[in-house]
């Protein structure tokens, strides 16, 4: 477990560092999370016992992680509060915002699933 972990973090950290180095606006664990499953996906067709016990481990260390998720969301909401002040000032476009997203991602989600279930249905 504690060799997946630090490929979780290793592969945070690379993200981290492309970001600083070529000022991208993406968080740097989202292009860490790309660069690790773009090595997972590689290491696909490999077969030797190593790269199957990693993959193993990393699914593993994943999968415990993600039990413990809401508790990741707490320095969010922390930073929410300390900066109350600018979300009073601007609530009504935050919560337009929120709508419009959510009654997307409602629509794009529906859309999506029609989709796969007639790609589905046809076989």
């Amino acid at each position: 477990m504690l060799r997946s972990i630090f490929i979780i973090f290793f592969y945070q950290l690379m993200g981290e560092a492309i970001k600083k180095i070529f000022e991208i606006r993406i968080p740097g664990p989202v292009i860490g999370l790309v660069l690790l499953l773009i090595t997972l996906i590689l290491l696909k067709r490999l077969k030797t016992k190593f790269v199957n016990n990693l993959k193993k481990d990393v699914a593993d260390t994943s999968t415990y992680i993600l039990k413990y998720l809401s508790f990741l969301f707490v320095p969010i909401g922390v930073g929410v509060v300390m900066h109350f002040s600018y979300l009073e000032n601007n609530l009504s476009k935050v919560l337009f915002i929120v709508f419009v997203s959510t009654i997307l991602t409602i629509g794009i989600s529906a859309f999506l699933m029609e989709k796969i279930n007639k790609r589905i249905n046809k076989k």
